[in-house]
């Protein structure tokens, strides 16, 4: 089994999307905010958006939790750019991405709901979208409409999945 990633800006669902998929096909999920370190906790606390090199250490850990899953793991990662996405590829191959896209209208209410609470504050939902290079053309992604039902978007995931490598773009 293939390692997939499930990706998109914050506010996309992508937590509740990985836990369903990975419960389905009864694979770890990695939650990649877990694994950010407390200096990129305080700086998203305090509405400062994250830099490539903020991002960079956070990124080879997620790299390194998937290459422990040989045989499969689900991630959520926000996946933002080509770069980010490659690193990713690049300790896990065969590695899929599932992108939940949204607007960004969508994405403020979202996360605008979650409350004080959560990581990620409203206030840079922007930043994510200014960074988001769309992984439109890439090989190994399948775009979902994030607005639609959690069980619409699992099943589209779970058939897409089952589909030969060879028909979902893979390089």
């Amino acid at each position: 089994m293939e390692s997939l990633v499930v990706m998109g800006v914050s506010g996309c669902g992508k937590s509740s999307l990985a836990a369903a998929v990975a419960s389905l096909l009864r694979l770890p999920l990695i939650e990649g905010d877990e694994f950010h370190p407390e200096t990129n906790q305080a700086k998203m606390r305090a509405g400062i958006a994250l830099s490539d090199m903020d991002r960079a250490d956070w990124l080879a850990l997620l790299g390194q939790q998937l290459a422990l899953h040989p045989h499969g793991a689900v991630l959520t990662c926000s996946a933002l750019k080509r770069s980010y996405r490659d690193q990713l590829r690049a300790a896990s191959p065969g590695l899929r991405f599932a992108w939940l896209d949204l607007d960004q209208d969508a994405a403020l209410a979202r996360v605008a709901q979650r409350g004080a609470a959560h990581l990620f504050p409203p206030s840079l939902v922007a930043s994510q979208f200014n960074a988001l290079e769309p992984p439109i053309g890439e090989g190994g992604v399948l775009r979902l409409d994030a607005l639609l039902p959690l069980t619409t978007l699992r099943d589209q995931v779970m058939a897409w999945l089952a589909t030969p490598a060879t028909s979902r773009g893979t390089p």
